[in-house]
């Protein structure tokens, strides 16, 4: 299996980055988890649009899913000049309702909800989902390989403590940290620290971390010096690299 990183900032992206966006792969099988602002232009670099299996959106905020409005545009050009008449499968919460009623565009997507007591098999991918503590429904993404190699995102979240076993033992942990802990001293909500990643990354027994969504203003050294306290086998995404798992 491997991670393709798209885009690894929020809520916005600095000059030439996206928002959040992680294409996996595996024998010629792509997923697209999330698709912020400026992964669809990215997304070509390592595949046609008519080579995706499915989208799974972890929430509803734009800076995760405003790319999703373009891609639904290239779909129906597709579709009109003959190349593919098969909906692309689309997988989102259902809150908020205005929100999800705004995904459904000339049938071009085939859009199922997610169910987090409910497993989801997707080509050689299996999907599980976990629902976070966000301002809006918001679900953690648990992806199998085959029962073998485990891939766990956080999407956004605070900490909480029953993510820690949805993230038992991942192979890698695509962790949001939005924050330092000086920003958590001064009331920041919603998101989790460099620190607080790390220490759900030690707690779950995880191999590796990988920081992301993070602000375009700070300095990754910083998240780096943060987490490496608590968790030493840990990394800022990286838009464009290949990750292997």
């Amino acid at each position: 299996m491997k991670l393709i990183v798209l885009g690894k900032y929020g809520p916005f992206p600095p000059a030439g980055g996206a928002c959040s966006g992680y294409l996996l792969e595996h024998e010629g099988f792509y997923v697209l988890l999330d698709c912020g602002n400026g992964v669809l232009s990215r997304l070509q670099k390592f595949t046609g649009i008519d080579k995706l299996g499915a989208v799974i959106l972890s929430h509803l905020h734009s800076d995760h899913i405003s790319d999703l409005f373009i891609l639904r545009y290239a779909l129906q050009m597709e579709r009109e000049r003959g190349l593919n008449d098969t909906p692309l499968l689309l997988i989102a919460p259902e809150e908020p309702a205005e929100d999800y009623a705004r995904l459904a565009y000339k049938n071009v997507f085939k859009i199922e909800p997610i169910r987090p007591e409910k497993m989801i098999d997707v080509g050689p991918f299996r999907f599980s989902f976990l629902r976070t503590v966000h301002t809006i429904p918001c679900f953690a993404v648990s992806v199998s390989l085959h029962g073998t190699k485990k891939l766990v995102y956080s999407a956004d979240t605070e900490y909480f403590q029953e993510f820690v076993p949805f993230a038992d033992n991942a192979d890698l942990l695509l962790c949001e940290s939005n924050f330092l802990t000086e920003d958590l001293c001064k009331g920041a909500k919603n998101h989790l620290s460099a620190s607080q990643a790390a220490a759900i990354a030690c707690e779950a027994g995880v191999q590796t971390l990988l920081l992301t969504h993070l602000l375009p203003f700070k300095n990754k050294k910083d998240y780096l010096d943060e987490a490496s306290e608590f968790f030493k086998n840990v990394f800022t995404a990286e838009e464009g690299t290949v990750y292997n798992i």
